[in-house]
């Protein structure tokens, strides 16, 4: 089993390859990891060509939702990207905020980093920057956020509770997120789950959709919903690396479910109901 920092280490070595391959390569593997399917087939991400701030450039087939088009983003918003890779919901974001607003895209990766500030050059977006740094420890201060946007990136986190923590003390109060992630119904067999490849790909650092929902509960937040959910079939040359033959018809006969979700969550506004003692909310 690897540590969290060698699995954190795995996915800034694989997203590193990826910020350097043509987005056809991306496409044709499993979330982008490079992996092994020889069918053209994106078992994970969405089309973005038609949503108004697509940019080619910065689209490398690596998401597994449309976040943005669920965040509720409203002109002069902060918002902020996690796991924003060559700035693709970023830009889709800059165009919902508008210039009075402004979009911080954070990732750990800096190959990704180069590419997105390249990116934001050429567009000439003044209003996006875009910060190296783990995103269980981000590089902005409290309170500093009105929407926060992430598409297929918490699953490649080992410490979940730590981001959604996090989340909650980015965001302002009333404040909310949209996420789109990776989640399991059912256990995924021991070779898939502990292969390092599909860490990388996405499927093997996914968890329960229950425990899921559930670190969003426990963390403060309200008005959990829902807002999308999709399955994941995994292509069989993808699970003929990782499984046999009868490996792969026990798996997909044993009611394993792998889904793609979008979840919307606000942060509470703060109230005098929290307060501790006379006068310490003055």
């Amino acid at each position: 089993m690897q540590t969290e920092e060698q699995l954190k280490e795995l996915v800034k070595q694989k997203y590193s390859e990826i910020a350097l391959q043509e987005k056809d390569t991306n496409a044709a593997s499993c979330c982008g990891a490079s992996c092994c399917s020889t069918e053209v087939y994106n078992i994970m991400s969405d089309d973005y060509t038609q949503m108004e701030g697509y940019n080619a450039d910065a689209d490398l087939g690596l998401g597994c939702g449309l976040p943005t088009q669920f965040a509720k983003i409203k002109k002069g918003d902060v918002v902020i990207d996690l796991g924003s890779g060559a700035g693709n919901d970023a830009f889709i974001a800059r165009a919902e905020t508008g210039n009075t607003g402004k979009v911080i895209g954070i990732d750990f990766t800096p190959a990704m980093i180069d590419k997105a500030r390249i990116n934001a050059e050429k567009l000439a977006y003044h209003n996006v920057e875009f910060r190296q740094g783990d995103i269980e420890h981000m590089p902005v201060t409290a309170n500093v956020a009105d929407v926060i946007v992430s598409n297929c990136v918490l699953n490649l986190v080992p410490n979940k509770d730590a981001v959604i923590k996090e989340i909650y003390r980015v965001l302002k109060p009333g404040g909310h997120f949209s996420i789109s992630d990776i989640v399991l119904l059912g256990d995924l067999p021991e070779n898939l789950r502990s292969a390092a490849e599909m860490y990388a790909g996405c499927v093997s650092g996914a968890i329960q959709k229950e425990e899921y929902l559930g670190l969003i509960d426990k963390n403060g937040f309200k008005n959990v919903l829902l807002q999308k959910e999709k399955p994941i079939i995994i292509p069989d040359d993808i699970l003929k690396n990782y499984l046999s033959d009868t490996e792969i018809a026990a798996f997909k006969s044993s009611g394993t479910g792998i889904y793609s979700v979008t979840v919307y969550a606000e942060k509470p506004l703060e109230s005098a109901e929290s307060c501790c003692a006379p006068g310490c909310c003055s």
